[in-house]
């Protein structure tokens, strides 16, 4: 393993100079009150600046088409996380993105593109539905045609950031008799066609999601992605990326698994919580030297580098458990005052803690369970065959 250091050419800190200059003028104290406060982990006016001043853009392409280089893209992606920059929309789009350019027809990606690079469209995910949990194959919403449309009912759970975008990338069921894997056809849906209805909920952590409904929405074929019945090769790339399936980086610079940010956070709510725990109290003595407090914060610290060191599949649930494990620890070790939420006064730590807490159970969850990436994990990595859960006798 190369564990040697990327020394960067001029060109190479040149840009670092204007990524930090763009984010500390753009990424402002008052922006990342309204991401919080609204939980969507979107703010428009940032996301416009991103599109106007090329950012966007220049991050879908590869260098040789005039995209960034390796070392760009690690810059920017490191400069963004530490300026925390609320990119969960950006994230879906990037994506969905590879898809539509991939299976969209040449008059889609000129009505789609642009916007795209310009921050004014964004794409949400319409996977999941409410009987259907992390199985998305079992979709029950239905697509039929209707000459040159389709006539789409139906409902999404979890379509984080639809409210904020243009296009939903939906998955249709346009064969229910049909084999399964083989009845799905996916479409890039307009979100403001009429029979289209939004429904925030809020997440114990405070985000934003939404249930999405879908009533004889009659949707042009323009907006078809690949071929009908062939919805789930479509669909793959997008929910590869999203589960964090895809081989090592060529380059050895990105994250070597898909939660590392969120890892990255846990890292750092550990490092506070260590920091106050160090701190003389009024009776002149430090949290730290107490032996159990001492053992669960080097235990902590621990298991986050172990999670961050795991790679793709691995990573993905080592990263999410270990935060569900080490949150309560965190919490217990800061005393009652670290049950008081991010902005109250007397949190201990700036609530950090309670917030780790509060977004554990979610990390699990997003793009699919933990039980889900075990299994794959066991079946396609390891060679263990399926599950079996039929009643024991």
């Amino acid at each position: 393993m190369d564990f040697a250091r990327v020394e960067p050419t001029a060109e190479d800190q040149e840009f670092l100079d204007r990524a930090r200059d763009f984010l500390a003028a753009t990424v402002t104290e008052d922006v990342l009150r309204r991401a919080h406060e609204s939980g969507d982990g979107f703010v428009e006016e940032l996301h416009l600046a991103m599109g106007a001043q090329g950012w966007l853009e220049r991050e879908v392409n590869s260098a040789a088409d005039g995209g960034l280089t390796p070392v760009q893209r690690r810059s920017w992606d490191l400069e963004r996380r530490r300026a925390k920059v609320p990119l969960v929309t950006w994230g879906a789009t990037m994506m969905i993105l590879r898809a539509v350019r991939e299976f969209g027809s040449p008059e889609l990606l000129e009505e789609v593109l642009p916007g795209v690079y310009r921050g004014e469209i964004r794409f949400a995910m319409g996977y999941t539905e409410p009987e259907g949990g992390s199985d998305i194959a079992a979709c029950a919403t239905r697509a039929v045609c209707a000459g040159a449309d389709w006539i789409v009912n139906g409902q999404k759970m979890f379509t984080s950031g639809a409210h904020n975008c243009g296009y939903v990338f939906l998955l249709t069921n346009t064969d229910p008799d049909g084999r399964r894997h083989r009845n799905l056809t996916m479409f890039l849906v307009p979100l403001d066609l009429p029979g289209i209805d939004i429904q925030g909920l809020r997440t114990v952590d405070g985000e934003r999601t939404n249930i999405t409904y879908y009533q004889d929405v009659r949707v042009p074929d323009r907006y078809r992605l690949g071929e009908v019945n062939d919805g789930w090769r479509v669909l793959n790339g997008p929910l590869s990326a999203e589960h964090g399936a895809g081989g090592a980086d060529p380059n050895g610079l990105a994250d070597i698994a898909i939660m590392s940010g969120f890892g990255t956070t846990m890292a750092v709510t550990a490092d506070r919580v260590t920091a106050v725990a160090a701190e003389t109290g009024p009776d002149g003595r430090r949290r730290l030297d107490d032996g159990s407090i001492a053992y669960r914060l080097g235990r902590a610290h621990a298991r986050i580098e172990a999670a961050l060191s795991a790679p793709s599949l691995f990573g993905r649930v080592a990263i999410a458990q270990t935060m569900r494990d080490i949150a309560p620890d965190l919490m217990d070790v800061l005393g009652d005052g670290s049950a008081l939420p991010v902005d109250d006064a007397g949190a201990v730590a700036d609530g950090a803690a309670e917030y780790l807490y509060r977004w554990a159970p979610l990390i699990g969850i997003y793009g699919g369970t933990l039980d889900v990436f075990r299994n794959m994990i066991a079946q396609y990595i390891l060679g263990l065959g399926r599950p079996n859960y039929s009643a024991m006798k």
